[in-house]
């Protein structure tokens, strides 16, 4: 092959040759014209880039479309360009500084004179739509640094990006849309016609780069679509999203709370810790079946094992510290180093693997206060983690396993849809090729044995080894990465972790990280705006609840209550002096899922009167039979 010509592979691992130079748009255009409508940029060895531009050397590449992630981010980051552009003309001496695509929509922020209004806002948005019927083409332009300061002379932040990432007689990339022009590195559409519509969310102040010492900023959050019906469908869904958002539903189901005492850390209150004992024990019982065993590790540990482990090099600014008899210390942020320091603690044998070591280990990150979210983000909180120790003939056998028990764990939960992603050897890899070979063929062949379809990342994968990510969709159609497999070669290397072999000569265990929950704080807050509060009746905090309809029959409604709890139902009793009507009313509004009206008539027949939250009235029933009927279902996970 000449050196005219370049060799590009694909996500399903074909390689095909064209001439050096072409173009995603081209390559798509030689796919069909069905990807050509669709495509929004490329993606070259994990960086993205515009469909014009030309791809001068070998790679992994694929083309992006609004199905995928980092198109939406293409997307989204023009948008973030389009909105610069909207507030400069709108307001002249405003100065732009940073905006990045993020999970959901984009920001950017600005330096201006006062906090934006809500007429700010309302002229900034019909100005970026407006734009936006302009179809501009973005062009990319590289310029020497000298070139680029005397361009942003009146902005200091952006003069201080360049002096930071680029060094006297190298290029910086700028980006023009007609007159507009902003630094930055690319990852865009080609034109800012793929844009349909740009909705602004809100806005709020931001420090420059996130830092309480640099400048107070004005940030505008907004949100891009494709097409103009994509726009209706996300309002209606954010709609629902905030009536189901779980900080709403803390407070008015009484779940957990968040107090100034312990900033991104949350309180779990009674009915919150009765749902988390609920899915422990349903781990820990489905674990024990496979022959996991349980442990615990301290949470604080010298910080001389997170020096070896290679989590000081990489993870130290999101660790907390301590000193402790004059020497240092760190509040664990993972718990693997400490698996692996009990797996030490006596010999191993090849007859002993694999071992699989669990436990809800609490960790703590250090997170800036202003992406600390509810549950969702916060800096301390309970893994499900599990490291399995095994041979390399075994790690198939254990993926496979472990991917049946996720999918059995998500779908008792109510995930009933997930996707999971493969992602294999990056270019900055430890250990040796024949080890990745093995460990991605294992991963591969684990998939396609339990017919699990996946996607696959190429390059993606972490330092240490492979992983297969699980992303499970919720009621409103949201994704979620939660479960995780990872094959880690180099920290039992670093531990020199060992087992005797079959013959008789000492090997390094394979380590398989493990979680299925992922944070447990995280998946109770997606739980709770998956169900919007009406949890199964499996997980409900409280699974029944008796209204005796006047003090005549409260001593009748307490026995029912007895007997309930006796049988290991959740139950309470509401014996307030209000009418039966209000009790149902209220019973309904705490997504209470049974309840149970106790009047003369049920007293007299040793009954109960059975509806379910959603109004549905079951009628008279013996104690005895709901008792069997109710047990059977949460035993059965309903």
């Amino acid at each position: 092959m000449g050196s005219n010509q370049i060799t590009l592979s694909f996500p399903d691992e074909s390689k095909q040759n064209y001439a050096t130079g072409i173009t995603g748009a081209e390559i798509a255009q030689k796919i069909g014209p069905r990807l050509t409508k669709d495509a929004l940029a490329i993606q070259v060895d994990n960086a993205t880039f515009e469909l014009e531009r030309p791809i001068l050397q070998n790679g992994k590449i694929r083309i992006l479309t609004w199905k995928d992630l980092e198109g939406k981010k293409a997307l989204w980051h023009t948008g973030s360009h389009v909105l610069a552009e909207a507030v400069s003309a709108v307001i002249p001496n405003a100065r732009p500084t940073l905006g990045p695509p993020i999970e959901e929509g984009f920001y950017y922020d600005f330096d201006v004179d006062k906090p934006f209004s809500e007429e700010d806002l309302q002229k900034i948005e019909k100005k970026a739509n407006e734009l936006l019927a302009k179809k501009e083409d973005l062009i990319r332009k590289e310029v020497t640094k000298e070139e680029a300061l005397k361009l942003f002379k009146d902005n200091p932040f952006k003069k201080e990006l360049i002096e930071e990432h680029t060094k006297a007689g190298e290029k910086i990339s700028l980006y023009y849309q007609g007159k507009f022009v902003d630094l930055c590195r690319g990852g865009h559409v080609n034109n800012t016609g793929k844009i349909a519509v740009i909705k602004i969310i809100k806005s709020g102040g931001a420090y420059w780069r996130g830092s309480e010492k640099n400048k107070m900023l004005q940030r505008i959050y907004a949100i891009a679509f494709p097409e103009k019906k994509m726009l209706d469908e996300w309002i209606k869904q954010r709609e629902e999203a905030e009536k189901r958002n779980h900080l709403k539903l803390g407070k008015e189901l009484d779940l957990y709370s968040f107090q100034k005492e312990a900033p991104g850390t949350a309180f779990y209150h009674q009915n919150a810790t009765q749902i988390w004992i609920a899915l422990t024990d349903f781990l820990r019982a489905e674990q024990r079946q496979r022959g996991y065993i349980e442990v615990i590790t301290p949470l604080i540990m010298k910080d001389s094992l997170w020096k070896q482990s290679g989590h000081w090099d990489h993870y130290k600014e999101n660790m907390y510290f301590v000193k402790i008899d004059d020497e240092d210390y760190a509040i664990k942020p993972m718990n693997c180093p400490g698996h692996i320091l009990i797996y030490k603690n006596s010999r191993k044998s090849y007859r002993d693997l694999p071992i699989k070591m669990s436990e809800f280990g609490i960790v703590h990150r250090h997170e800036k206060s202003g992406v600390l979210n509810g549950l969702f983000r916060v800096r301390k909180f309970t893994q499900d983690d599990a490291h399995l120790f095994c041979t390399p003939e075994q790690i198939k056998p254990l993926i496979k396993e472990t991917i049946q028990l996720i999918d059995h764990i998500y779908k008792t939960c109510g995930f009933t849809e997930y996707h999971m992603e493969l992602s294999t050897r990056p270019e900055k890899a430890m250990g040796s090729p024949e080890q990745w070979t093995q460990a991605e063929t294992a991963l591969k062949e684990a998939l396609e044995e339990t017919n699990s379809s996946y996607k696959l990342n190429p390059g993606d994968g972490a330092f240490y080894g492979p992983k297969i990510d699980f992303h499970i969709k919720d009621s409103l159609g949201r994704t979620w990465q939660c479960g995780t497999i990872q094959l880690d070669f180099q920290m039992p290397q670093k531990f020199e972790t060992e087992f005797i072999g079959n013959d008789d000569k000492p090997h390094t265990p394979i380590m398989i990280h493990r979680a299925l929950y992922g944070s447990l704080d995280r998946f109770l807050g997606i739980l709770t705006e998956h169900y919007g509060g009406a949890y199964p009746l499996w997980l409900a905090p409280v699974q029944a609840i008796v209204l005796p309809i006047s003090e005549k029959t409260l001593d009748y409604a307490e026995h029912v209550k007895a007997e309930l709890l006796e049988n290991g139902i959740r139950t309470q009793i509401n014996s307030d002096n209000q009418t039966i009507s209000y009790k149902i009313r209220d019973a309904q509004l705490r997504k209470i899922p049974l309840i149970l009206v106790a009047g003369e008539k049920e007293a007299q027949n040793k009954t109960i009167n059975v509806r379910k939250r959603d109004g549905t009235v079951q009628g008279e029933q013996k104690i005895q039979e709901f008792i069997s009927n109710t047990v059977d279902r949460i035993q059965q996970k309903q």
